[in-house]
């Protein structure tokens, strides 16, 4: 199957791309991916919660 330009052109600028790290130590590769967490904060403040909630309240009903 014959290459679209465009998909010669992403191929080109991969390859540039994997030339420039050859020889190089993996630290001095520079990542551009950032990393980010497989759920969202919204969903990690409500497991938060429900965790320790129940902990926060019988603490309350203790002293109070």
């Amino acid at each position: 199957m014959a290459q679209t330009p465009q998909q010669r052109k992403a191929n080109e600028r991969y390859a540039r791309q994997e030339a420039a790290k050859r020889g190089k130590p993996e630290a001095a590769i520079k990542h551009k991916q950032k990393w980010e967490p497989p759920i969202s904060r919204i969903w990690v403040g409500i497991l938060v919660f429900v965790l320790c909630g129940g902990i926060i309240f019988e603490l309350l009903r203790l002293f109070f």
